[in-house]
């Protein structure tokens, strides 16, 4: 059955709208009521996501959508026309001075009681949602005998230990060729102290180093910086195999010292098991990723309303990506529960302008061809579309790249990342991430090894194409069989199945494990 045509317009003020059908629309195609009181003829083939022109617009006249301007037309477009980014020109970025501080205050949410998962009490009050042995390692250099010792591992002990879900190993690419005194340094450094301490590693510490890497286990995690399980001397730091070390004699005796290390971490962690824990103990990461223009339309405000929902029951949320929230900045600093809130995001997105400029890029090196190709034109766009997730409870609180979660913060938090996915992720689970949810329109097999990642698709098509990778259809709410309300629900349920371990996600089932992605500002020596 041929559906009608269906355009979205996001706000009644707006002059352009997407086009929601599968494959597009023809020339020639009738939109009802396309302006006020008239139908309105295609004059271009439009395809699905991307934008048509609701009036005519004259060369120079703003191009709005989500009532913000998200361009300025570089020639006449005639109503009915396709509107994509070849015609136009992309608005300046507002200046981070002069913003309105605190001045949002929104209603205050009802809380939501009742709500619990089965999750991990760590000792340090933390809870995980996965019982997994993390690796640590100190440099790349030893990444290659970690994986294999991890394979013997998960063959030869993890069959023993039924309460363990996986043996990982925190693979990365920093650790030695750095500046790893530069002043920046303390950002690649302290994201891998805290990722090691992850509330899904219950509390076990274990690394494996080179022996001659700049980044020594003793810098990595500093003795009195982690909690110890066993009966160790704290002064003593972590638990450390080194491959240089003397007594390894060949290969094989490498991987038997870390098999053989790695026996009474399992075992603690073997006794551990699952409580009823409240839904407030959620540390749940938001983030993007091959977003098209239905992104800012389904999934995102699902996640969004979902994001309500969690804040209500107590729980903290984390949203990111600097360059896909830095053209709305006027909506966060406004939302911050305080002007000192709100000055630590300026504080943050400046940094990372300044970090931009050294590099000779700009935040319209953001948006990909495949963002384009799924009808967002630009970034200015994009944010509009990508900000929605977070939600609309005040921002309680800023982190910077790296920076670790206090017991005491909790609410809607700003984490300040690159939106690269795979750094936005590695950052967000040094954050203290136990639980991630990740949107996409265009599709990615992203997953994370360390923290089970629910995947939301925007539209229908993809969630039919991808029917073993997406976790949640979005699309419905575009389809007019579901409503943005009802699929936040939807997605707030789900979390606390996967969070107890009741469901797995199409990630974790398949493995999807993609590597570590630290964010290094630092000189390379």
């Amino acid at each position: 059955m041929t559906r009608p045509p269906l355009t979205i317009r996001m706000h009644a003020q707006d002059n352009v709208a997407i086009v929601a059908n599968d494959g597009g629309l023809p020339a020639g195609t009738v939109l009802p009521q396309g302006v006020p009181g008239a139908d309105l003829a295609l004059r271009d083939k439009v395809p699905q996501g991307h934008k048509v022109a609701l009036a005519d617009i004259p060369q120079g006249g703003v191009v709005r959508r989500y009532n913000v301007p998200i361009g300025y037309a570089l020639k006449d477009i005639p109503a009915g026309s396709w509107v994509h980014e070849r015609l136009l020109q992309m608005p300046s970025a507002r200046a981070l001075e002069g913003l309105p501080l605190a001045t949002v205050k929104p209603p205050v949410l009802e809380p939501l009681t009742g709500y619990t998962f089965e999750g991990y009490r760590n000792a340090d009050g933390s809870v995980g949602t996965r019982n997994i042995l993390a690796i640590t390692t100190t440099v790349q250099c030893v990444a290659g005998v970690v994986a294999q010792a991890v394979r013997r591992i998960k063959t030869e002990l993890l069959p023993q230990y039924p309460h363990v879900d996986d043996v990982i190993g925190l693979e990365h690419t920093y650790g030695c060729g750095v500046a790893i005194d530069a002043p920046d340094a303390v950002i690649p450094i302290r994201t891998l102290q805290h990722i090691s301490l992850n509330p899904n590693f219950g509390g076990e510490v274990m690394v494996v180093s080179l022996g001659c890497e700049k980044l020594q286990p003793d810098r990595l995690l500093p003795p009195g910086s982690f909690p110890i399980v066993d009966e160790r001397d704290p002064a003593l730091g972590p638990e450390t195999v080194c491959l240089q070390a003397d007594h390894h004699v060949g290969f094989m005796s490498m991987l038997d010292d870390i098999v053989q290390s790695a026996k009474p971490h399992l075992e603690r962690l073997n006794a551990r098991r699952r409580e009823t824990i409240p839904a407030s103990e959620l540390v749940v990461g938001v983030q993007c990723g091959g977003s098209d223009a239905f992104s800012g339309v389904t999934a995102n405000p699902a996640v969004g309303f979902c994001a309500d929902l969690l804040v209500r029951a107590g729980a903290t949320v984390m949203f990111s990506e600097n360059t896909e929230v830095r053209d709305a900045v006027e909506q966060l600093t406004s939302r911050a529960a305080t002007p000192a809130v709100a000055q630590a995001i300026v504080r943050e997105l400046g940094w990372y302008d300044r970090y931009l400029d050294r590099g000779r890029v700009d935040r319209a090196a953001n948006t990909t061809p495949g963002n384009k190709a799924g009808g967002l034109s630009n970034i200015a766009e994009k944010a509009m579309g990508s900000i929605i997730k977070s939600g609309t409870a005040p921002i309680a609180h800023v982190l910077a790249p790296g920076q670790k979660l206090r017991r005491d913060q909790r609410g809607l938090v700003y984490a300040a990342t690159p939106a690269s996915d795979f750094i936005c992720g590695t950052l967000q689970l040094a954050a203290g991430m136990n639980l991630h949810v990740f949107t996409t329109g265009r599709g990615t097999p992203y997953g994370l090894a360390e923290c089970p990642v629910v995947k939301v698709a925007t539209r229908t098509d993809l969630a039919r194409r991808w029917h073993d990778l997406m976790d949640i259809n979005a699309g419905k709410i575009a389809d007019g069989e579901a409503t943005i309300e009802e699929t936040g629900w939807e997605l707030f349920r789900l979390l606390l199945d996967v969070a107890s371990g009741r469901r797995k996600t199409w990630a974790e089932q398949w493995k999807l494990h993609n590597a570590l992605v630290l964010f290094n500002p630092a000189p390379v020596t």
